[in-house]
């Protein structure tokens, strides 16, 4: 955590910066450090959230400009709550929830309503669904269509739970409080209702449909869209497409977990594309030229005379374009000499017959072997 760091410097602003940019260097770097996205990290954006805490509220940033984290530190008695505690005026949530509100979303949990005197809303909960997908579909991105099981809301009753004409009525064991006060000698314990689990309200005539739910199951398809540049890992939030809420609250969300299948050619890492190109010996020592193949279509590799197996070729641009925008990535060549296999008695001698005529000014055409080799005999002459 930010133990010693200075909040400033971890959002990388100065103390003169506005709120607007304070909510802007957050952004930045919530969304490059976020565990949920391709090459996150926790620590430092827990980090972030200790910092943004605090400078993104204005009574918290002026006690610490003031007093340095004494100042809002509740142990050393600072302001209301800390980084973390009570008060402050909600710019963390709010900016959270636009930073990952389309893509690589954070997960957002269930927002039950509070409170006694009627029925308590209750915010459905997120789905995660995997779905998998081709290297050329990360790539230049595609619509998949998806089958989700989920609850949704009863259509007879409207999600209320209750019998069409008939509604909930406030719980008569905790008055429509959802809490009850127990008392135990000198103690006063409150615990939750067990008469209506929290709720407030009872239905006394449940909908047929539902059973006093407020939800029945289906399976529903959605179409979604992939963005060209998602990678293994990334997630895609469908707003509203999770589980019904209760008691008429919100949905929850749908996160599609992106999975990338292996690709035959190509291996991805990062926005660079890599792949191995078989290249014969004769091509490799004359030179000459091989088609090999992009994303993108068919191009022509120039193999330089002399080339040696290992050697790796960049064509730039030719990998991926990132999901958030930026420069797109290479395509690596890498090639490697292939042997030949199944020689008729002709091939095998005129191949004896070549290296025949090799062997007689080796350090000229086998430098690397015949220094490989000298270097061999000086190691065992050592062990003598």
């Amino acid at each position: 955590m930010a133990a010693d760091r200075d909040y400033y410097e971890i959002l990388g602003t100065n103390k003169g910066a506005s709120d607007a940019e304070i909510k802007k260097a957050y952004k930045k770097k919530a969304m490059k450090f976020h565990p949920d996205r391709h090459g996150g990290d926790e620590s430092k954006f827990k980090e972030i959230q200790e910092a943004y805490q605090v400078l993104g509220d204005s009574k918290k940033r002026a006690a610490y400009d003031q007093f340095g984290k004494a100042g809002v530190d509740p142990s050393m008695g600072g302001g209301p709550g800390g980084p973390f505690g009570a008060g402050g005026n909600g710019n963390f949530s709010d900016v959270f929830e636009d930073i990952f509100g389309d893509i690589f979303g954070g997960m957002g949990g269930g927002r039950g309503g509070a409170g006694g005197g009627g029925q308590r809303s209750q915010r459905g909960s997120d789905i995660r669904y995997g779905v998998e997908i081709s290297l050329e579909e990360a790539v230049h991105g595609a619509t998949k269509e998806i089958t989700v099981p989920t609850s949704v809301k009863c259509k007879t009753c409207k999600g209320s739970g209750a019998k069409e004409g008939t509604k909930a009525v406030s719980c008569p064991t905790c008055e429509g409080h959802g809490q009850v006060r127990m008392q135990q000698g000198f103690f006063s314990i409150q615990q939750t209702c067990p008469n209506c689990h929290g709720q407030g309200t009872v239905i006394e005539s449940p909908c047929g449909s539902c059973h006093g739910r407020g939800t029945t199951q289906e399976r529903k398809k959605l179409a979604v869209k992939i963005p060209a540049g998602v990678d293994n890992g990334d997630r895609i939030r469908l707003s509203g497409e999770g589980e019904a809420g209760l008691n008429g609250a919100p949905s929850g969300d749908l996160y599609v977990q992106i999975q990338v299948k292996p690709h035959k050619i190509f291996e991805r890492d990062g926005n660079d594309l890599h792949c191995e190109v078989p290249v014969s010996f004769v091509t490799a020592a004359v030179g000459g030229e091989v088609e090999v193949p992009t994303l993108s279509g068919r191009i022509k590799l120039k193999i330089p005379v002399e080339t040696q197996s290992g050697k790796s070729f960049r064509l730039r641009g030719k990998g991926v374009k990132p999901v958030r925008g930026g420069s797109t990535g290479d395509l690596f060549c890498h090639v490697f000499i292939e042997t030949p296999v199944n020689l008729n008695a002709d091939q095998k001698n005129l191949l004896k017959q070549f290296q025949a005529t090799l062997e007689a000014d080796s350090a000229k055409h086998s430098p690397k072997s015949r220094s490989w080799f000298d270097n061999v005999k000086q190691f065992f002459e050592g062990l003598r």
